[in-house]
């Protein structure tokens, strides 16, 4: 118990080293020329990469066994919706200057915003369901089924990417393929448990 705790703490740590690492360059003037640009673009890539760590927490634990990495899962998942919503807020606010009408109308033009937006609002019900009140309010099996729009989730996410990247597409596809892995696990295990339960019986 003692090691998860502290395990627990060392992750908390770690994941805002990215932030921290991103104010300090702030503070310098190290954003480069675009600093909104760049700072946006960064927190959505963290978006991203937490994601798919949550993601990654089943298939890791089930082949090599790492059952502790279950008790990190609903951390990694809130810093996901923590960078997603800085990404949000840094769109809304520097990009945009909370002008609502900016916000819709950059919606309608640019469907990679709304493709983002969608994204960011599906991990809201996600971000609030991550206590064990709400676990135990909407019980174990349908926690787990609003919690598979974790992949719908990362699908946009990549999608948005793409979209935005348009020509230099290397990034968006290592994400992408990342996905499609997760993606194909999830599949396979859920063909493979129907035929374990036949072999049972």
């Amino acid at each position: 118990m003692q090691d998860v705790k502290f395990n627990k703490i060392l992750l908390f740590t770690n994941a805002l080293v990215p932030l921290a690492l991103l104010g300090f360059d702030a503070l310098r003037g190290n954003l480069g020329a675009n600093p909104v640009e760049f700072f946006l673009r960064t927190t959505g890539v963290l978006t991203l990469i937490f994601l798919l760590i949550t993601l990654s927490v089943t298939p890791l634990r089930k082949y090599f066994g790492w059952n502790n990495l279950v008790k990190f899962r609903r951390m990694l998942g809130l810093y996901a919706f923590f960078y997603g919503f800085l990404h949000l807020i840094t769109y809304s606010i520097f990009d945009k200057s909370l002008s609502l009408s900016a916000i819709v109308s950059d919606v309608w033009q640019r469907p990679f915003i709304a493709v983002g937006m969608l994204a960011f609002f599906l991990l809201i019900p996600l971000a609030v369901t991550s206590t064990n009140g709400m676990i135990k309010r909407l019980g174990g099996k349908n926690w787990a089924r609003l919690h598979r729009l974790t992949y719908v989730i990362a699908i946009l996410g990549v999608i948005h990417f793409w979209m935005i990247v348009k020509s230099d597409v290397f990034y968006p596809a290592l994400f992408g393929i990342m996905l499609a892995v997760l993606l194909f696990y999830r599949i396979y295990n859920a063909r493979q448990k129907p035929k374990a339960k036949l072999a049972a019986d």
